[in-house]
């Protein structure tokens, strides 16, 4: 097959679209797939499988984002999978979570499947984004109110800077040789919500709090911006999750795969503080 590409799915996304551009970078024939593709990208959606044929087309390696808001996470990758081991694709980069064991809930069982059914695959399971602050669900928060949510008590997180996720990514869409396991993906250091918030007050020099709320208050919270119900159920236990420990954790997979540090969450939100200013 000349010059195989690699399909890389949820393309306009977080991490997506910094996998591109890594891929990019080291000269790879990337394919970027979404459903609103960019002029040079390429139609691509989990629920419309008619547009599965044309994105596999000559592709040898799949990073793999799930359809979000969708809690049968394998019910609607396995028929795409499939398909993909069915044309050739010898090589799959899942990306889950650090809160999801293979097996588990959601990506776990894709992780699970991938295992039985992939030629090559890698799973990875970074920890909690330290985008998370600064585009998604607590920047508007943290703008307008100076405040962050959550139920993570005094729980520490390993927050990991996105684009060092992307980096891990593509060297394993890269290299034919690349293990098939598993990887825990972290930052270089714990955090509290507390001390999240200490980091970016001092960097925007405002006053930011955390809040302090139930499980049961996150899960509302995620309702009424849309979220389904059963869906915010599972987000706010995982808050619940860390208030027990269960992110306390640092490894050094960011550097051993790229040869680069993880990013620190300061330098991280320096370069972010204008998602926080009105």
């Amino acid at each position: 097959m000349p010059n195989p590409a690699i399909l890389v799915t949820g393309a306009t996304g977080k991490t997506g679209r910094r996998v591109v551009e890594c891929l990019v970078r080291m000269k790879l024939p990337a394919r970027a797939g979404s459903r609103n593709p960019a002029p040079d990208g390429v139609h691509f959606d989990w629920s419309q499988s008619e547009t599965w044929s044309a994105a596999l087309d000559g592709v040898r390696a799949v990073y793999l984002v799930a359809p979000s808001g969708v809690t049968d996470v394998l019910g609607a990758m396995k028929p795409f999978i499939d398909q993909a081991v069915e044309v050739g694709v010898d090589r799959f980069v899942l990306l889950s979570a650090s809160s999801l064991p293979e097996g588990g809930p959601m990506m776990g069982a894709v992780h699970a499947y991938l295992r039985q059914a992939a030629p090559h695959w890698t799973v990875l399971r970074p920890s909690w984004f330290m985008q998370n602050f600064s585009e998604l669900q607590h920047q508007s928060t943290i703008k307008d109110e100076r405040r962050i949510y959550s139920a993570t008590a005094d729980g520490r997180v390993g927050f990991i800077e996105v684009g060092d996720i992307a980096s891990v990514a593509a060297h394993a869409l890269a290299d034919p040789a690349f293990p098939d396991a598993e990887y825990i993906l972290t930052g270089p250091e714990t955090m509290s919500y507390s001390e999240v918030a200490a980091v970016i007050g001092k960097v925007i020099g405002a006053d930011v709090r955390y809040i302090r709320l139930l499980e049961a208050e996150v899960a509302d919270r995620f309702r009424s911006i849309g979220i389904p119900d059963e869906y915010a159920k599972l987000l706010a236990a995982m808050d619940s999750t860390i208030a027990d420990g269960a992110e306390n954790r640092v490894t050094t997979k960011v550097a051993d795969i790229t040869g680069q540090p993880p990013r620190s969450f300061e330098a991280f939100a320096a370069s972010a503080a204008a998602a926080w200013y009105p």
